[in-house]
């Protein structure tokens, strides 16, 4: 595997080289941005962190971080200064996190929105590399632009693979947009209650806590409401949970993103109508 732009930062908590490190990877993550991963998949995080070293944990960031929204002590800080501060951060959050490896890709969003066999190349390169169980990505019904650009580039870095290379579940995290919608018996669940570990991770990112996105907050409200409001007749098994969408059997059957998608909201349409019918 060889990573093409020559923007691209390589780390590894622990001092080692971190492409053999990547190796080890058990639960892959493929975000947008700095802050990205640790917001969506922060309960797969935190599984591999408690699993003795059984399952590990690994990060991409595919684009820059450059268009930041930035205020206070960062006001002043132009594209070139963002880029450089958010890439510590994000190597800060993997450290905190004990991930096998943390790649930043160096993208910039307009690049990732226009595709290109590059890109996904890439990608495939640093899927096939990593050989993850599970490959996470952002949920296709997010409403931000470069967070489903980058989610169609990771579908089709996984379908460009041989079928034997292919993680063998993928699943797409609540981001930009929630999850809450889709359907019970669809959701992928995993556990976000260690609310301590998910302050401090995301602390990190002190350039857009102090720019104005209270992000940290944020996620752990979110989290509690999905524990809250996930079953209406049982008694909550945890206080705080994050939602994913898993497309395996769908994506692997042959349906295309917006057909996964437009199934999904359908289901969803068909549930709330039904129900409403029934009461009126």
């Amino acid at each position: 595997m060889k990573l093409q732009n020559q923007n691209a930062v390589l780390y590894q908590p622990e001092g080692k080289d971190a492409l053999k490190a990547l190796s080890e990877t058990t639960d892959l993550c493929i975000g947008a941005h700095q802050d990205d991963i640790e917001i969506e998949a922060f309960g797969v995080i935190s599984a591999c962190l408690k699993s003795g070293g059984k399952r590990r944990f690994s990060g991409v960031t595919v684009t820059d971080g450059a268009g930041s929204p930035r205020a206070g002590e960062y006001a002043d800080c132009s594209d070139e200064d963002m880029k450089k501060i958010r890439i510590k951060e994000q190597n800060a959050a993997a450290k905190i996190g004990g991930y096998a490896a943390m790649i930043q890709l160096g993208y910039s969003s307009s690049a990732v929105k226009k595709g290109g066999e590059d890109i996904v190349k890439e990608i495939a390169g640093i899927i096939e590399a990593a050989s993850p169980e599970t490959l996470y990505t952002h949920n296709l019904a997010d409403k931000h632009d470069t967070h489903v650009a980058v989610a169609l580039r990771v579908l089709e870095a996984v379908m460009s693979l041989p079928k034997d290379k292919r993680p063998k579940r993928v699943v797409c995290l609540e981001g930009w947009r929630d999850l809450d919608w889709l359907g019970d018996s669809e959701k992928a669940v995993f556990d976000s209650s260690d609310e301590k570990l998910a302050l401090k991770i995301l602390g990190v990112y002190k350039s857009q806590i102090a720019g104005g996105k209270r992000y940290d907050l944020a996620s752990v409200g979110r989290r509690r409401a999905n524990a809250t409001f996930f079953a209406s007749h049982d008694v909550d098994e945890a206080e705080s949970l994050c939602f994913g969408f898993d497309v395996t059997d769908e994506l692997y059957g042959g349906k295309s993103p917006e057909e996964i998608i437009r199934g999904a909201i359908e289901r969803f349409e068909k549930d709330v109508i039904s129900r409403v019918s029934r009461f009126s």
